[in-house]
């Protein structure tokens, strides 16, 4: 009974055009009304719930990718790009996806990379003769990398509601995500060659040493994180405000991207992206409680028990039922709304939460570059005032190399693992 008058009142009130933090908060206040719980322990939860150090790290890397996104960091990462691969036939491309991989390591957003490396690299491309379709395809769908390469929002709200630790999780998303980047990488060179899209001039050597170092400090934002983290001198969080502080000072003094002046602007630039997905996160504790309490997730792990079903089987239909509510919903609130009937049922089945949290990363990878949601499709279109439809068409050939991508990481969970295993241990 409570399943059923949940995913009335969650998809009625969805298709309504409710903003999902509504949704989910009006759905844990009916739910604790009727299985006759105080609905104050929703205000309980959510004050206990937030009061979390791991929490705190998710609004300190969107300033540090908000600080870098308008410091002029994307120009340097695709200077240097252009200078390593200008020689290969359509260069303009494989920098797309070399400069997607990095910036990604900076900033932890698929929308911000697509953003970021959009507004540079789209108008480049078209100026070179590149097909539109081409150049937003491929901006949009090298831009889902963000997700997965560390530091990855998605992956903190992971370790949170999973209780998974971060600095694994972390480390699980560098080898799938290197992965996806290199048959990106293959196909736009197969596609380059077929059309014959052109090279880039040559540069000369010292200019090349120039540009390589114009870089560094932008590469310094993920070295710090990572060796902070994995070298045990900070947590994710302390991580967090160092990777913020070093990318105001880079993009302030190096980059000179934005003035003194504008800091404050950009701040709350930040400030207000961050609590988009912090009001979220807010209600959807109170809906994870709610969830717990009811009993589902239990029912959900004996029915797999007990029709024992193998884990290849769990995590295909797991898949498929991913695929589908990235049709209607964006990454936060997808994690959200699943992991708390989830996480349960995967020790039980023998599945490694964090080999979970890469194969549900990359269900919203796809997520965003196919209709209705699709994030990244609407970002360029608004910054090309290209059509959607015209989006579409370009990322096309994407979603099937995605699809390839989720399935090899799906079933050879050591492409994951082996990594975290390496440096901490079996978990």
């Amino acid at each position: 009974m409570w399943t059923m008058l949940f995913l009335l009142m969650f998809f009625g009130l969805l298709c309504a055009g409710m903003p999902i933090f509504l949704v989910l908060g009006l759905c844990a206040a009916v739910l604790f009304g009727f299985s006759d719980q105080p609905l104050v322990a929703i205000a309980q939860k959510i004050a206990d719930e937030m009061n979390s150090s791991t929490l705190m790290a998710l609004p300190l890397f969107v300033m540090a990718a908000a600080f870098m996104r308008r410091g002029g960091v994307a120009k340097a990462l695709v200077d240097v790009a252009i200078a390593w691969f200008g020689r290969l036939r359509g260069a303009l491309g494989l920098v797309t996806v070399v400069s997607c991989t990095l910036f990604a390591a900076i900033c932890g957003s698929s929308v911000a990379t697509a953003l970021a490396m959009g507004t540079i690299l789209v108008p480049a491309m078209i100026e070179r003769g590149y097909p539109r379709h081409f150049a937003l395809g491929v901006v949009g769908a090298s831009g889902t990398i963000g997700i997965v390469i560390p530091p990855s929002l998605s992956l903190i709200l992971y370790g949170l509601i999973a209780e998974q630790s971060v600095p694994r999780l972390f480390l699980a998303g560098i080898m799938p995500g290197l992965l996806q980047a290199a048959m990106f990488f293959g196909w736009v060179f197969y596609y380059s060659h077929k059309y014959e899209l052109p090279r880039e001039p040559s540069v000369p050597r010292a200019e090349l040493v120039r540009m390589s170092l114009n870089a560094l400090p932008a590469l310094c934002v993920p070295f710090i994180v990572m060796v902070g983290i994995y070298g045990g001198l900070m947590t994710v969080t302390e991580a967090a405000a160092v990777s913020a502080t070093v990318a105001l000072l880079v993009s302030l003094f190096f980059y000179r991207g934005f003035k003194v002046s504008q800091t404050l602007e950009v701040i709350a630039e930040a400030i207000k992206s961050a609590a988009t997905i912090m009001i979220i996160v807010a209600t959807a504790l109170a809906f994870g409680h709610w969830m717990t309490d009811s009993g589902i997730p239990a029912s959900l792990v004996k029915f797999t028990l007990d029709n024992q079903l193998h884990p290849w089987q769990f995590l295909l239909a797991i898949n498929v039922l991913l695929l589908v509510l990235g049709c209607f919903l964006e990454v936060a609130a997808t994690l959200l709304v699943v992991m708390p009937i989830l996480a349960p049922a995967l020790k039980p089945l023998g599945i490694d939460p964090v080999h979970f949290a890469i194969v549900f990363t990359h269900n919203m990878e796809i997520a965003l570059v196919h209709p209705p949601v699709g994030l990244n499709l609407y970002v360029l279109a608004t910054i090309s005032t290209a059509p959607v439809t015209e989006v579409v068409r370009g990322v096309l050939p994407f979603p099937g190399l995605l699809l390839l991508c989720l399935a090899i990481i799906t079933y050879v969970p050591q492409l994951s693992l082996w990594l975290p295993n390496l440096v901490y241990g079996a978990g």
